[in-house]
């Protein structure tokens, strides 16, 4: 018996009225309900992604759906790092008396 794990994907739905929220539990996992700026941002399967905002676009009560950029952002910073930044002479002349 092996655990497979979906992959997931936020979506972000605003709506006109924060009653109909409920009714977005069908469509994935409700992750957090914003009341002043009536948002919701629901989770749901990386694969039924498309399928989901073109139901959610369609319904009455939606005033926009987002799709979360967050899987296609890159996360690792190893590389940058080094790049980024990096060391003036007046820097390396500290750091050579320091370790003296």
């Amino acid at each position: 018996m092996s655990l497979e794990l979906n992959e997931r994907q936020g979506v972000i739905v605003y709506l006109y009225h924060l009653k109909n929220s409920r009714q977005l539990r069908r469509f994935g996992t409700i992750h957090y309900v914003s009341r002043k700026m009536k948002y919701v941002i629901l989770y749901t399967d990386r694969i039924k992604v498309p399928e989901t905002v073109t139901r959610l676009s369609g319904m009455r009560y939606v005033r926009k759906v987002m799709v979360s950029p967050l899987p296609d952002v890159e996360i690792s910073f190893a590389d940058t790092v080094g790049k980024m930044y990096k060391l003036t002479d007046e820097d390396r002349e500290k750091y050579k008396n320091n370790k003296e």
